[in-house]
């Protein structure tokens, strides 16, 4: 039986995923399923760059404003929604698609996640470790007991290595053999990923220009309001409040807390490219300076009607 498609609009901020997206309802049945870390928060509207309410009235957009910034959120929590959400929308007769710059949501949600039970006994013990004899001498340690695991995870990494290594104290099992039993989408869908990359200094103009609509549109206000409340430690890391909290505690100048947030959203863009660029399976489309976002969206629908034309 042929599978339906689910289509991911993957890319670092400031690319123009948002405007694709939308523009390829032209074209398709869409409903849309945010995968962006930071756009799951209540209250967090003008920061994030989160699409209005009187478009997501148009169109409808899953999974945005669903945590209080106070909480957290995990990845398996939002795997778990969005896959309930490509359900209802495929019932529906609609097409998912995937928006969102955070990677490790994406690879999650289509490749699945990795499920092994935690230790804080053998968490705390690593991180020990680590501070004494630092990152180098775990990585040696996983080079013994999981070399492929190794050679994926840099050793500046630390999250990632002790990670790997409590799996393994766990299970004494490699988290690398463990994690080839995930299941995500990808196990029971057509999953078609579409990257979106721009010129760098067109991408970093957009951003640039971005951060100025921000400021101009409110941010200060909400930065405000938000840090009356309580923020969770993810929330709080989020680019806009900690540059913005400088400059209203005096530690800083407006000016330069707005070319901190530049500078410090470029740096999250050129990760997120990084990321990318080694995820497998992305059909990268070129976008120009001078382009409407429509072109975008009529490519990635040509590129699907190709595929059913193959078949």
């Amino acid at each position: 039986m042929k599978k339906h498609v689910v289509v991911f609009i993957v890319g670092p901020t400031g690319s123009g995923k948002t405007q694709v997206s939308l523009n390829l309802s032209k074209y398709l049945p869409c409903e849309y399923i945010s995968a962006d870390s930071m756009q799951i928060y209540k209250g967090m509207d003008i920061v994030t760059d989160k699409l209005p309410a009187s478009l997501r009235r148009k169109y409808p957009y899953h999974l945005l404003d669903i945590v209080a910034p106070a909480k957290e959120y995990s990845v398996a929590a939002f795997c778990l929604a969005a896959a309930r959400k490509v359900k209802d929308i495929i019932r529906r007769k609609k097409v998912p698609v995937v928006v969102g710059g955070t990677g490790l949501y994406v690879r999650s949600l289509i490749y699945g996640i990795f499920g092994e039970k935690s230790s804080d006994k053998v968490r705390s013990s690593l991180l020990r470790l680590a501070a004494e004899k630092g990152n180098l001498f775990l990585h040696q340690r996983l080079e013994q007991v999981d070399p492929v695991a190794a050679g994926r995870i840099n050793v500046n990494d630390t999250k990632r290595l002790i990670r790997a290594l409590e799996v393994f104290e766990m299970t004494r099992r490699p988290i690398s053999e463990l994690q080839q039993k995930r299941r995500g989408l990808a196990g029971s869908y057509d999953v078609r990923i579409f990257g979106l990359q721009r010129d760098r200094a067109d991408l970093y103009a957009r951003i640039d220009q971005r951060v100025d609509f921000m400021v101009h549109g409110g941010l200060l206000d909400e930065v405000r309001r938000l840090l009356k409340r309580h923020l969770g430690r993810t929330a709080s890391q989020c680019i806009g409040v900690r540059e913005i909290e400088g400059f209203l505690k005096g530690r800083h100048g407006l000016d330069e807390a707005v070319q901190l947030m530049k500078r410090n959203t470029r740096h999250l863009a050129k990760r997120q490219m990084t990321w990318f660029r080694r995820e497998p399976g992305i059909e990268w489309i070129d976008v120009a300076a001078d382009a409407d976002p429509d072109a975008a969206a009529r490519r990635i629908r040509e590129r699907l009607d190709e595929d059913r034309v193959r078949e």
